[in-house]
């Protein structure tokens, strides 16, 4: 699908099928997406979704879905995450979405049909192992310390992670593991592909934190001796690093995407609270304090959509996107927080409240900041990139 009606009609669908069906779910078990039924909740929205015609908007057409570049997608994954629960119920959710786009583009024949296949029609979850506790990779993956060595007819890997998204309950693992150089290197990394049940790997505890809508949590991942033959090496031996960047850049917007989605909700619960009540002689919409919180909540909503599709336009072109992908994650994570906290701010005490889905969507948005990267070191990226622009143009 990539006419522009097509579009707008898939558009129309999601944000029917996500308030009519996923958003009373989100409401009544507060975007606990463990209290609302975990897995089996999401086979049976998945369900409803292809029913619907709204099943994988990003996934290609050759495994059931729609095929939409990173443009085209942008509006459909807003409206699914205009509830928490949304991108899992369309097959949209991280880290899923972003392996099966890893997958498509890296994967050899066999390993797509092997592993991108069943992920992308939603019969099984995925788990992408790159963060480490400290002093391993984290905001710098050049502290790779997960070591993969040489063994007869393929790699033991052992090491520690942290952090693994969606790790309990997931069939198979792209583990990044480090098969040259020391820590602290640029280079010598390897993708690999595991599945979860294998001798060597083994799923930890929960780390708690403040978000609840991620199924499968983020979880501590130990291996120990863990063998994967030659032909689960996914991409170039010693290019991981590499191969990550083909994921993470369109996953960054992606979640922009549904963060926007999500922000979007909190700000029209808000005007909706200011415009019903009264206080001090008038509504409250009508004050003009409040007036400037919803002016800049438009605000930060509008130029985040921008700044997204902008990216989006040069990742569909082609390009790297490195810098436009990095101002956009930054703003947006920075700016839809604003979002929501404005929300909160103008719904008074039932902004802070179970009462209202504002409280639970500046929790879940809090952490954006950190995930993919945290603002401080896009900012140094997006810095040096400019310092160099400027070097090489000479003004």
């Amino acid at each position: 699908m990539t006419s522009d009606d097509g579009v707008l009609q898939l558009t129309d669908l999601t944000r029917e099928f996500v308030r009519e069906v996923v958003l009373p779910l989100d409401d009544a078990f507060d975007g606990d997406i463990a209290a609302a039924g975990g897995d089996e909740l999401r086979k049976d929205l998945q369900a409803q979704a292809r029913e619907r015609g709204v099943f994988g908007a990003h996934i290609p057409v050759e495994y059931g879905g729609h095929g939409l570049n990173l443009s085209h997608r942008a509006a459909v994954f807003e409206e699914a995450g205009y509830s928490l629960f949304g991108a899992l119920a369309v097959n949209a959710a991280a880290p899923d979405e972003g392996n099966v786009h890893l997958l498509e583009q890296v994967a050899s024949p066999e390993q797509r049909q092997q592993f991108l296949a069943p992920l992308a029609r939603g019969e099984i979850r995925s788990a992408f192992a790159m963060t480490e506790p400290n002093p391993g990779a984290g905001s710098d993956p050049t502290m790779l310390r997960t070591q993969a060595e040489r063994a007869s007819g393929g790699w033991r890997i052992s090491g520690r992670k942290a952090f693994i998204t969606g790790a309990d309950g997931a069939s198979f693992m792209i583990v990044m593991a480090r098969t040259s150089g020391e820590p602290g290197t640029p280079g010598g990394a390897t993708m690999f592909l595991s599945t979860v049940d294998a001798p060597g790997l083994e799923v930890g505890r929960h780390i708690p934190t403040m978000d609840r809508s991620m199924l499968g949590g983020h979880c501590e991942v130990t291996f120990d001796n863990l063998f994967v033959p030659d032909d689960g090496v996914l991409g170039n031996v010693d290019e991981g690093f590499r191969h990550a960047q083909v994921r993470l850049g369109p996953a960054r917007m992606t979640h922009v995407m549904r963060w926007l989605g999500a922000a979007r909700r909190a700000h029209g619960v808000a005007v909706a609270a200011t415009a019903a009540r009264e206080g001090f002689g008038t509504r409250l919409s009508e004050l003009g304090m409040v007036q400037q919180m919803i002016a800049d909540n438009e605000i930060d909503l509008a130029a985040t959509r921008a700044l997204l599709m902008e990216a989006c336009r040069e990742l569909d072109a082609g390009g790297h996107a490195s810098m436009s992908t990095s101002i956009a994650k930054v703003f947006a994570a920075e700016a839809l927080y604003r979002v929501a906290d404005r929300a909160a701010q103008l719904c008074g005490g039932l902004g802070v409240s179970a009462d209202l889905p504002v409280a639970r969507i500046l929790r879940e948005l809090r952490p954006f900041r950190v995930y993919d990267g945290p603002s401080e070191v896009h900012r140094w990226s997006i810095a040096r990139r400019a310092v160099r622009a400027i070097g090489e143009s000479g003004r």
